[in-house]
């Protein structure tokens, strides 16, 4: 089974199987895959949490660079492909037990290098919570 296959068998589930132990960690329930376009949901818990009872910035970024890493497992690439940068900007918060959903997309998949974006909104997507871009660099195994 290829990689996008095994995101999209998925849908609907917690993603159990991600190589990363991080994800695994994070819990997220695959909502959506094709290839360069990943949506996860996922349940804001009290270890995500700031001193002031908000999602921690720290945890939104985690939860980007980690969709991000998913998103470059479906373009089914043999190379590895690394984070080489994130900037973010953050808009809003989320609380525990929140649902909020990440979405992410390719911008430009070079033979090298690959930009993709991550947003995190609120559960019903109207409140942007923050948008980040990445960029990726190919490791030729």
């Amino acid at each position: 089974m290829d990689k996008l296959a095994k995101l999209q068998a998925f849908i609907g589930k917690e993603f159990t199987e991600s190589p990363s132990p991080f994800m695994r960690w994070l819990n997220p329930i695959v909502i959506s895959a094709e290839e360069g376009q990943i949506e996860f949901r996922y349940k804001v818990r009290a270890e995500w949490l700031n001193p002031m009872g908000n999602l921690h910035g720290g945890v939104t970024a985690a939860i980007m660079d980690d969709i991000i890493g998913a998103t470059m497992f479906s373009l089914n690439e043999k190379s590895f492909i690394t984070t080489i940068n994130n900037a973010i900007d953050y808009f809003s918060t989320a609380k525990e037990n929140d649902d909020i959903i990440a979405e992410t997309k390719v911008i430009k998949r070079g033979r090298q290098f690959v930009n993709a974006q991550c947003e995190i909104w609120n559960s019903d997507k109207s409140r942007l919570i923050a948008k980040g871009t990445s960029n990726l660099f190919k490791i030729n195994n």
